[in-house]
């Protein structure tokens, strides 16, 4: 995920020009060219939709409508339900007032997202923010208490506003013989889906989940595509003989 703040303050919105569709029990229950891009916090954005672009027979009121301003609802398509997924901003406190006509749906709770006919993933992408992966050919090894992990002269480094930057290279200039795949997937809005290795070392010890890679990643970021990447914060990293803090 990217959480990194955007630079305005929260709740800030703007009109989509993108056609969204909501996925749920084998219906699009939203399918509409008039979303709304809302930062309630500053960090990503969230979809927001007219209460008109959701069929009202899709929503069950929920015992959970306790905040001012808001009602909440369950999703349900035909015996499949998912509760308290759906908020729907009235125009009855002041802090809230903005979205009032407006509502969301819990990301997670959708069985998919598309932008046009493309599929997004944990939340919608900011337009203020990007991604680029960069060839290079500096020195980069990769190490844990001594013991070399990875080496490599053919890095892509990946730059993502606001965050650090990661190193990914080839699996054949990394010791594979002390990878462990693991049952671990993430998912990220600008990359795609993850998975990921442990490492064994030779005296036994596993470092868990270190080691990640996108199989089929976003294409903005098709560069990484067979490259791997390991979290610097868990491993010593040196570049060009110089070790990174």
């Amino acid at each position: 995920m990217s959480f990194t703040a955007s630079p305005f303050g929260p709740p800030h919105i703007e009109s989509s020009v993108k056609r969204v569709r909501v996925l749920f029990g084998g219906k699009y229950v939203v399918d509409t060219r008039h979303a709304k891009l809302v930062w309630e916090k500053p960090f990503y954005p969230t979809y927001f939709f007219s209460t008109s672009d959701l069929n009202p027979s899709y929503l069950r009121e929920s015992s959970d409508n306790k905040e001012r301003g808001t009602r909440v609802y369950d999703l349900v398509v035909g015996k499949r339900e998912a509760r308290d997924v759906v908020t729907v901003f009235t125009d009855q406190a002041s802090d809230t007032k903005d979205l009032a006509g407006l509502l969301k749906i819990e990301f997670s709770a959708a069985d998919a997202w598309l932008e046009e006919d493309e599929r997004i993933y944990v939340h919608p992408k900011d337009p203020y923010k990007r991604v680029d992966a960069l060839q290079s050919s500096r020195h980069v090894r990769i190490t844990f208490n001594g013991v070399e992990l990875a080496s490599t002269t053919r890095p892509r480094l990946l730059f993502e506003t606001g965050l650090r930057m990661r190193t990914y290279m080839p699996l054949t200039d990394v010791y594979v013989e002390l990878l462990r795949p693991s049952d671990t997937v993430t998912e990220c809005p600008y990359k795609g889906v993850a998975n990921y290795y442990s490492v064994q070392l030779p005296n036994g010890d596993v470092l868990k989940d270190i080691v990640w890679y996108y199989r089929t990643p976003q294409p903005e970021c098709g560069q990484i595509t067979g490259y791997v990447a390991f979290y610097d914060e868990k491993v010593d990293v040196w570049v060009d003989g110089e070790k990174q803090k």
